[in-house]
């Protein structure tokens, strides 16, 4: 056989075999790239990005935590301390922690915790809920960050803080620390809840509008204040969060403190109250309500409920606050803890006499005869003068109505000095009708000239004083305008009644009233006027608003802006910023009429409604001015004031139905001017003095480099 023949066979193997060793070549090539590419890629990321992703893991394994900082001290005029802050054991939760238990053991742990805080576990749970989420609990639930502790127990007894902290095998995620919180050293008893005010836990949505303004003063577990000078000057007292990192195991739990910045102290109020004369003011306050519920009321029969009242002592040459009380009053440390909802709804309740409601700001009451001497300032710049005379007779009568004293009798013809002395109201009502009929006799004129109107407004009352406390009330004038405006309001409801037949759900009188109302309710009338002259009728005032009137009257016509706030000093002792009195205004009243007024008002004290409440005073040697007032109120007993002041303060007090203005609070008045200015047996002893000096002092309290407050330097020549 031939050769070649022989050979062709084995050609086909030999091409299969290349083929194997190409393709075992490729596979390889792709092995090769593939472990380079590895390699490459491990290269990149521990030598290339090593650092920046060992910084990751790092920082995966610590947790920021907020520290919050001492708030600020609030002392009175004499640098003692009426807020400062105390140490508390304050147990929290870790909720990583708390997330990583199987639930068994999570419900196990928090009825441990709640055990030993003695809480329900449904509380615990309650404050471990974030804020927003559709079960929490409002003024309960946890607004601070994920990572922060959740505190669930404030003012722990220290033996159960210590179990905390030396069982933690029992208590994983639950940490027991000691912590700032505000106290109230109360100096002489003292109360001045509507004054200081409280804090409560910032809520989402002003911790929103905070990082929008980039506001880093805050955070999400802050508290902030709510009420009186810790809201008013919230930002000054709150001071800076520090911010401490802290190592973690992989179950989240603190392993150590990484790094720290020390958070910055709030800095202090310097407030212008003096405590011991606000001390004085609250019992006063509280003894002349308690006296007058055990007295009976001759109008009614029955004892007189006084049920609220307020006092206001004021520097009237400055319009600063020495001491401001108000009635009913609550204790500020129920919100230290974080207050109930039975106790929230007791402070706001009316059957509890709304105690947050501060009735020296926001508590608005018929002035009553205190009116008058305004009114005469009106009278006294349009067409009236010091020489007028007209008769005091028992009634007025307007109309189809007798109008009738109901604080004096009968004295003849009188001037404005004996009308004040002995607060004649009839006398008063002809100078309203005497308005009415020369310029408003046109009922529906709602831009009638009306001078008693407009003296009022004058003296700043319809209007906020500008106190630098939050929620001051305006208080309100019963003018024309008002009339027509609530007539608008209301008519709807009225006519609504009156338009259909009365039923048997509908009284015989509010039938009447709301046919009346419906047709004529804008009609502002001559009973209008003379009730406007004596304030009675619709018009209300603050006591504060009463105050700064008065004050006006004492220093020659200037209003000023009431201040509770003296300055501010940072924690070092350094005065960051002294708050000056500030005016709002000056009346226009003559300084005739002003002097007029001054000398018929003393004149109150000495001989006329307020004489037999001054007779141990001496008031020679310090006169005091005064004018008592007896408010008439629709469906309740009168309501008593009594507004006065002497060359240095003012001091006014009312109590809501309490009866006469001198019979309900002419003995507390007495001993706040006696407290004042330190009167024993009848004679002054300056040294006896509440305030040393006998008069407010310029200078502020000594800051001491070890923190130590001392009074301030007593001026020369101030004292009587």
């Amino acid at each position: 056989m031939d050769a070649s023949l022989r050979t062709t066979p084995h050609r086909p193997a030999a091409r299969a075999a290349e083929r194997s060793r190409l393709r075992l070549v490729v596979i390889q090539t792709l092995a090769l790239t593939l472990f380079v590419t590895l390699l490459a890629r491990l290269w990149f990321l521990q030598v290339a990005e090593g650092e920046d992703y060992a910084a990751m893991a790092a920082d995966q394994s610590v947790r920021d935590i907020v520290v919050q900082p001492q708030r600020g001290l609030v002392v009175d005029a004499q640098g003692r301390p009426l807020v400062a802050n105390r140490l508390s054991w304050v147990v929290s939760v870790d909720r990583s922690v708390l997330a990583k238990l199987a639930a068994d053991e999570r419900g196990k742990l928090v009825a441990r915790v709640a055990d030993a805080v003695e809480m329900k576990a449904s509380e615990v749970e309650a404050k471990l809920v974030d804020c927003g989420k559709e079960n929490a609990e409002v003024g309960t639930c946890w607004n601070g960050t994920a990572f922060q502790p959740v505190p669930v127990a404030t003012d722990v007894d220290q033996a159960v803080a210590l179990r905390v902290l030396e069982q933690p095998e029992d208590y994983p995620g639950v940490v027991a620390e000691q912590q700032n919180v505000r106290s109230y050293p109360s100096p002489f008893g003292v109360n001045a809840a509507h004054v200081l005010g409280y804090l409560s836990p910032i809520t989402a949505d002003e911790f929103a509008q905070a990082k929008a303004k980039d506001d880093r003063s805050v955070n999400g577990a802050s508290v902030v204040g709510r009420a009186g000078v810790e809201k008013q000057y919230d930002a000054w007292l709150r001071g800076m969060p520090g911010y401490k990192r802290v190592s973690v195991d992989h179950m989240g739990r603190v392993k150590g403190d990484d790094s720290q910045v020390e958070a910055t102290p709030g800095d202090t109020l310097v407030t212008t109250v003096d405590a011991k004369v606000q001390a004085v003011v609250e019992k006063e306050l509280a003894r002349s309500i308690a006296k007058q519920r055990t007295i009976v009321d001759s109008v009614t029969g029955r004892k007189f409920v006084a049920d609220s009242g307020a006092a206001v002592v004021m520097e009237a040459k400055t319009g600063r606050i020495v001491a401001m009380a108000s009635a009913p009053t609550y204790d500020p440390e129920v919100w230290v803890d974080g207050i109930s909802s039975k106790e929230l709804a007791r402070l706001y309740s009316e059957e509890a006499g709304t105690p947050l409601l501060s009735r020296a700001t926001q508590g608005q009451f018929a002035p009553g005869s205190t009116w008058k001497p305004f009114m005469s300032a009106a009278a006294l710049g349009n067409g009236y003068s010091t020489d007028t005379r007209l008769p005091c007779a028992s009634s007025y009568r307007v109309g189809n109505r007798d109008f009738k004293n109901h604080e004096s009798g009968a004295y003849g013809v009188i001037g404005f000095a004996k009308a004040l002395e002995v607060s004649c109201n009839t006398f008063f009502y002809r100078i309203g009708h005497d308005y009415w009929k020369k310029y408003g006799s046109d009922v529906s004129d709602v831009d009638a000239k009306d001078p008693l109107v407009e003296g009022a407004k004058d003296f700043g009352f319809g209007a906020t004083t500008g106190v630098d406390l939050p929620g001051e009330a305006s208080g309100r004038i019963a003018d024309r305008t008002w009339k027509r405006s609530y007539y608008e309001s209301q008519k709807d409801y009225y006519c609504g009644i009156s338009n259909k037949p009365r039923d048997s759900e509908t009284s015989d009188f509010l039938y009447r009233f709301s046919r009346e109302f419906c047709i004529e309710g804008f009609a502002y009338r001559a009973g209008d006027a003379v009730n406007f002259a004596i304030g009675q009728g619709d018009t209300l005032v603050t006591p504060l608003q009463l105050a700064r009137g008065y004050a006006a009257i004492a220093n020659g016509g200037t209003l000023y802006e009431p201040r509770v706030a003296k300055a501010v000093v940072s924690p070092e002792g350094e005065v960051l910023q002294e708050i000056a009195p500030k005016v709002q205004g000056t009346v226009s009243t003559s300084k005739k009429a002003l002097t007029f007024l001054d000398n018929a008002l003393k004149g109150v004290s000495t001989a006329g409604t307020m004489a037999w409440k001054l007779g141990g005073f001496p008031t020679d040697e310090i006169p005091i001015r005064s004018k008592t007032g007896t408010a008439e109120v629709y469906g309740k007993q009168s309501t008593g004031w009594v507004a006065s002041y002497s060359e240095d303060y003012v001091v006014v007090m009312m109590i809501s139905q309490a009866g006469t203005g001198s019979g309900a609070t002419g003995d507390s008045i007495a001993k706040i001017y006696e407290t004042l200015y330190g009167v024993v047996d009848g004679e002054a002893k300056g040294a006896k003095a509440a305030v040393p000096g006998t008069t407010p002092n310029a200078n502020l309290p000594r800051f001491s480099a070890d923190g130590t407050i001392l009074p301030p330097l007593v001026e020369k020549g101030k004292s009587r």
